[in-house]
């Protein structure tokens, strides 16, 4: 019986999940690549594992028995990469990085830079995602560290095989257009009359923006819906209207048009590193994340 490891994730992922359709977009997969995964796990076992219902399927019994034992299977295979990685205390193989936009600009290049001083054998390749997936690549094996974002206000998503640690925290400020005359420092309600570019509501940054907004007695008046933070920076450097801010964000900034305000509330998120529990017995995951936490010790902050 030889199962194929894509096979039994795909698996355990239905049982939960329910359809083919959502397996395929929590894990990056066609659906066509999900059956066929399934296909070839059925193949290997010798049992049909799903019946067809209609347009959708349900797992047969030999599907919810292995399904059962899917999650043990996988844990142990984890175990045994982690293992044979510990076999050698030299910092030498590869690893595969997630980022997004702003990290992709601060801290990812000094990291992967610092990373090939200390660690000449060590190979860093890195994929950018969107912020809010963060947590599901990194449990899905598609990486095996990412940066991420983590507000007080929107948590990123916790799951039982995956850690976050915490590299920096930043406060956010307000984001307005050069021409503005208004203080260097003011409260959040002196927007409340002000056009803003926030991200949709469903994003974690959205939803934090909007939180603290509704602290301070006001709903924001969202006159363009924007998920690049480049181009909510630079549509406020043409004076179309106002955003929050954090300090990493300005990296992504045009050089002129806006400034910032220092805000009277304290409004925070966090600058994650996610990885597998237990990931930390493999040298290269060991030496990546202490690179990472040096290079943003060094510089102060993201």
């Amino acid at each position: 019986m030889d199962m194929t490891w894509p096979g039994l994730r795909s698996l355990r992922s239905l049982e939960r999940l329910g359809t083919i359709a959502a397996v395929a977009e929590a894990q990056g997969y066609t659906a066509g690549a999900v059956s066929q995964q399934l296909a070839a796990l059925e193949r290997a076992v010798g049992k049909p594992l799903l019946a067809r219902v209609g347009r959708s399927v349900r797992l047969t019994e030999a599907g919810v028995v292995l399904a059962g034992h899917a999650e043990e299977l996988l844990q142990a295979e984890r175990a045994a990469r982690r293992a044979l990685a510990s076999l050698d205390d030299e910092v030498v193989g590869s690893l595969r990085l997630a980022t997004f936009a702003s990290s992709a600009a601060t801290i990812m290049p000094r990291s992967i830079v610092e990373a090939r001083a200390r660690h000449p054998l060590l190979r860093v390749s890195t994929l950018e995602v969107d912020v809010d997936a963060v947590t599901q690549t990194v449990e899905r094996g598609d990486a095996d560290l990412a940066f991420g974002l983590d507000y007080p206000d929107a948590p990123v998503p916790r799951a039982p095989g995956v850690e976050l640690v915490r590299l920096a925290t930043e406060r956010f400020m307000l984001a307005v257009p050069a021409s503005w005359e208004t203080p260097d420092r003011v409260s959040l309600t002196a927007a409340l009359e002000w056009d803003w570019i926030l991200p949709p509501a469903a994003t974690d940054y959205g939803r934090a923006v909007r939180a603290a907004c509704r602290r301070a007695e006001f709903e924001p008046r969202v006159a363009h819906l924007v998920t690049d933070t480049a181009v909510s920076l630079a549509m406020v450097a043409q004076g179309l209207g106002t955003t929050v801010v954090a300090e990493m964000m300005l990296a992504l900034a045009p050089p002129s048009g806006l400034r910032t305000l220092r805000l009277e509330e304290t409004i925070e998120r966090h600058i994650v590193l996610v990885r597998r529990r237990g990931d930390t017995a493999r040298p290269t995951i060991r030496a990546m994340t202490a690179v990472i936490e040096a290079t943003v010790r060094a510089a102060g902050g993201p």
